[in-house]
């Protein structure tokens, strides 16, 4: 479980004084939860996203303990590190829009005819509950030609969950090489 600490402050300079010493800020809400302004070590946060399982990981801030998810980042524009990170408390029960990671796999055939693969799409919206919500859309990319995409009406989603982006948008896509 990832531990973080309670910042007493939320000014500019101690939270430059945070990042100086290895601490990444970060903003804990949620719809009829009370506001938590925190800091987390950075190495063990980043640690803690890539090894989860699920779409939701859990937290605790001094004595509270919390499911989150990541709703947005800030990176910092020479480095790429992460500066500060929005999360989303997790309500059972409570329909709200999620962010969803989308990854894929395969070498598409497209490639071999001149050929790139581009991501349009990083995350989709999805509306539903903690409990119904996927951990990822891995998409198969093995059969895209040339000028082909996937599109987000081509995609499965459970039952309760509800795509919010619109569904002629295109997520990934072999194009012409130039």
């Amino acid at each position: 479980m990832l531990e973080g600490i309670v910042r007493e402050s939320i000014g500019k300079r101690t939270a430059k004084q945070l990042r100086r010493d290895g601490y990444l800020t970060a903003n804990l809400y949620a719809n009829g939860v009370e506001n938590i302004q925190a800091a987390f070590k950075r190495g063990e946060f980043v640690r803690a996203v890539r090894n989860k399982e699920n779409l939701a990981f859990p937290v605790k801030i001094g004595d509270t303990e919390l499911n989150v998810v990541i709703q947005e980042y800030q990176l910092h524009p020479v480095n790429g590190d992460a500066k500060h990170v929005d999360l989303r408390v997790t309500v059972p029960g409570q329909v709200t829009n999620f962010l969803v990671p989308v990854i894929t796999h395969g070498t598409p055939i497209g490639l071999k005819n001149k050929g790139v693969l581009v991501m349009s799409k990083k995350r989709l919206k999805v509306r539903g509950a903690i409990e119904n919500m996927p951990a990822k859309f891995d998409l198969d990319v093995e059969p895209l030609e040339r000028d082909a995409s996937i599109l987000v009406r081509d995609i499965d989603v459970p039952a309760d969950c509800k795509l919010m982006d619109r569904p002629d948008v295109a997520i990934c896509g072999v194009i012409k090489a130039k």
